[in-house]
């Protein structure tokens, strides 16, 4: 069959080049973050200003793109936000994660779990066995130590205070025993855990709470900027080196970007 102009076959599937063109110009939009002028616009995109318009009058016909009358500038319209909108709504958190997490696994050969923010704090939702054996209590269900833990760390490095304090408390009473109280002294740790945290882009649990397990984790941003599910990895030390720019970091560091990408949210730039 003869291939029409414009059109390209790849993968088996036929594709239109210019709507991938155009679709450039939109994307330049959406990671601006601010109304741009066309010869910026077009420079984001790849394209000559020339070549770039006449797929932002198509737009704008379509209501993806407006243009300021005043400033010429372009930014994206109300029909590219309803479209935005209809995504976040049909999107679960877990769907834009789980295959990330289980292309992790399957690369790294790592034990790999997917964690939510639920009534107690950080909740394993889905677990994902390592290659080799690894000997840890953990299952679905399981309700991590906010401080005591890389899961827990993570959600820390993301939230308010006021959100932890009762999750703090309750784990601090299951682990000592005790009526469940935040233990003093508790925000000093919290401050150590952000400011780690916030330097790394994860966060990190060497031997603990299990000697010889180590574990990295990244919290998942949503287009509100809070952590809709967190990402850990977490491996015998032997198999999972304990070093902020190693092997296992940077693979945690990617898919949690990744998920970060599909939730429509921006991945916050670590402090080095």
């Amino acid at each position: 069959m003869q291939q029409k102009a414009g059109e390209d076959q790849e993968g088996g599937q036929r594709a239109v080049q210019s709507v991938e063109v155009g679709g450039r110009l939109l994307l330049a939009l959406a990671d601006s973050g601010a109304p741009l002028p066309l010869k910026d616009l077009a420079a984001r995109a790849d394209l000559s200003p020339s070549r770039a318009h006449p797929y932002l009058v198509s737009f704008q016909r379509l209501g993806l793109v407006e243009q300021d009358a005043a400033s010429g500038r372009y930014a994206l319209g109300p029909a590219a936000m309803q479209i935005g909108l209809a995504c976040l709504h049909q999107f679960d958190p877990l769907t834009a994660a789980t295959p990330v997490a289980e292309e992790l696994a399957r690369s790294s050969g790592h034990a790999v779990a997917l964690a939510v923010w639920g009534n107690f704090g950080p909740t394993i939702v889905r677990l994902f066995e390592s290659r080799q054996p690894l000997h840890v209590l953990l299952r679905v269900g399981t309700v991590m130590s906010v401080l005591g833990t890389a899961t827990g760390r993570a959600f820390a490095g993301a939230l308010p205070a006021e959100r932890l304090e009762r999750a703090v408390a309750i784990s601090h009473g299951v682990e000592t025993g005790a009526p469940a109280a935040a233990p003093r002294g508790w925000r000093k740790e919290l401050e150590a855990v952000v400011d780690e945290v916030r330097r790394h882009g994860l966060a990190r649990a060497i031997g603990r709470p299990i000697p010889g397990v180590n574990a990295f984790s990244g919290a998942a941003l949503d287009h509100e900027g809070e952590p809709a599910v967190v990402i850990t990895v977490l491996d015998h030390e032997d198999r999972l080196k304990g070093d902020w720019s190693g092997e296992g970091a940077r693979a945690v560091r990617e898919a949690t970007h990744a998920i970060t990408r599909r939730l429509g949210g921006k991945a916050p730039v670590a402090r080095r």
